[in-house]
């Protein structure tokens, strides 16, 4: 009887000791669904699907792109938040889900995943048509000031980020967050468009946007909200604000999972994500787009939203949206 418990004491230590391996190594063991909270079609349905044919190779198990739109991103990121975490359901998740809850439009915050990785990021520049008297930043803060709401704005429609980008900055800079005044759009191009027509005198958006006009002489970037410079245009003023911080506003891109992942498979999509970031795949892919390279671990990524979601608590109150 000793001798039969020896051995089955034995034999449940080693089980215990192999498990933890055996468990890891087996996942995935079946394919993975990705959610886009935005349609088929558009940039962020474009780095879900380079992200996903990448973790296929890597995982070696089919990864559904699968999009899930609806409620200005809340349907999409309702439905991340609200899988089993269990590693089989992730998203990619975007800067609106630092805006949708100071809207009104749900209670999700970036607290309500696992971050994994920030995956892309695309710093708000701010433009005027190259015959603008408006030579440079101090010059156009100075406009403003002289003349509140006598300059209009386009980008974006009213609370996007294009819009909230520029509010911010107005703010930092210790003017009213509308003492540019908005004029809605449908996004960047039309608002471009106008801004060629003469009908707005600023836009605010990426850089990428706008690019086929700025090679063409037509705009004029005056500053760039982002870390470090572009690699387009690198000669790009960055923003500094008064403490000596360059900023990073602007759209964002990362994968997270829902809240509560067991850490061996957090710990594994992190460090495959991070292999695919780093690989030629899809930095070629960012370079052929135009989209901001920047990347940050799970830790920064968790960070960097409650920095945004912070940020936004004040542009969108400073422009009269928050609720």
């Amino acid at each position: 009887m000793k001798r039969r418990q020896s051995l089955a004491a034995l034999g449940a230590a080693a089980i215990a000791m192999v498990l933890p391996g055996l468990a890891y190594a087996a996942y995935p063991e079946r394919p993975i669904t990705l959610i886009v909270p935005w349609g088929a079609g558009g940039g962020t349905d474009a780095v879900a699907r380079i992200i996903a044919a990448e973790l296929e190779k890597e995982l070696k198990q089919p990864i559904n792109v699968v999009n899930r739109t609806g409620g200005s991103g809340v349907v999409g990121h309702q439905a991340i938040a609200s899988a089993a975490p269990d590693g089989y359901t992730l998203g990619l998740i975007t800067v609106e889900i630092g805006m949708m809850r100071h809207a009104g439009l749900t209670q999700l915050s970036g607290a309500d995943y696992t971050p994994l990785a920030l995956m892309n990021f695309d710093a708000n520049a701010i433009f005027v048509r190259e015959d603008s008297p408006i030579k440079n930043a101090k010059e156009l803060l100075d406009a403003a000031r002289a003349n509140p709401g006598k300059l209009k704005a386009s980008g974006t429609g009213q609370g996007g980020i294009w819009h909230l980008g520029l509010a911010q900055w107005l703010v930092d800079n210790k003017l009213p967050g509308n003492a540019i005044a908005w004029v809605p759009s449908q996004g960047a191009a039309p608002g471009l468009q106008d801004l060629m027509a003469g009908g707005v005198d600023v836009v605010s958006c990426s850089l990428p946007e706008a690019r086929s006009l700025i090679d063409a002489g037509k705009v004029r970037p005056l500053l760039l909200l982002g870390a470090k410079p572009d690699r387009i245009f690198p000669k790009v003023p960055l923003y500094t604000d008064a403490t000596g911080k360059t900023w990073n506003a602007g759209a964002w891109r990362g994968v997270a999972a829902p809240k509560g992942l067991p850490k061996e498979q957090a710990d594994l999509l992190a460090a495959t994500l991070k292999k695919i970031f780093d690989g030629k795949a899809y930095q070629d892919f960012l370079a052929s787009r135009g989209f901001g390279a920047i990347y940050a671990d799970r830790e920064e990524f968790g960070k960097f939203m409650a920095e945004k979601d912070a940020g936004f608590a004040v542009a969108m109150k400073a422009v009269g949206i928050a609720k």
